[in-house]
């Protein structure tokens, strides 16, 4: 197996921009949002840059933060 490969330094003297990060994702109490494995979902509670309470109909389950699997609708 081989070791992933580390993320590359940004140097100040670079003619090219450093790369940015995503914003992080915000979800609110009524957002409606579909995750990869779960479905669709409603937001039932948040807990702010933590976790997200989702209810799937089926199950209820606390998606922790950065929701890489979940987005708003």
């Amino acid at each position: 197996m081989t070791k992933p490969a580390a993320p590359k330094r940004h140097l100040p003297s670079s003619p090219f921009k450093a790369p940015t990060a995503p914003a992080p994702k915000h979800f609110a109490v009524g957002d409606q949002v579909t995750h990869d494995v779960y479905g669709l979902g409603r937001v039932i509670g948040v807990e702010d840059g933590i976790a997200t309470l989702v209810d799937f109909g089926s199950a209820r389950e606390r998606i922790l933060s950065p929701y890489a699997k979940m987005t708003k609708l």
